[in-house]
């Protein structure tokens, strides 16, 4: 065994310690985002009832550079990230609210499918309306 004067002290490396704080701050925007996925989930829903949705991430690309899109919704599990990384820059150079929700079979079956979608952006808002304007 060792006596405490021959142990090495640990001192974190300052990489560990930028590492810690960018994790920190992502799971505290994941937490205040967590009562808006929620209720972008339940705009889709509603919009897809009583209103128009776009699905996918071709046709919500369209309907963002057209700017007939009134709310994005992103899934973040989506694989190669290439697919959706230019929905984020597009939607705030249009003034778009987007969100990005943790899974995208979740985002299917809000849309009303059995698979997931990478995307899915509300052209029409019927009763989600007042849902999407809080959101914004």
């Amino acid at each position: 065994m060792q006596s405490l004067s021959k142990r090495k002290i640990y001192k974190p490396s300052i990489f560990s310690i930028l590492l810690n704080l960018i994790i920190g701050g992502l799971l505290k925007m994941a937490e205040v985002s967590q009562e808006n996925i929620g209720k972008a989930y339940e705009a889709i829903e509603l919009a897809k009832k009583t209103g128009k949705i776009r699905k996918g991430a071709n046709e919500v690309t369209k309907a963002v550079e057209r700017a007939s899109a009134k709310l994005v919704v992103v899934a973040q599990d989506v694989s190669p990230k290439e697919v959706i990384m230019h929905l984020g820059p597009l939607c705030k150079e249009k003034n778009i609210p987007y969100i990005e929700v943790p899974a995208k079979d979740d985002l299917g079956a809000a849309a009303g499918l059995r698979v997931g979608t990478a995307a899915v952006a509300v052209v029409k808002e019927g009763e989600s309306k007042g849902i999407i304007k809080e959101l914004s």
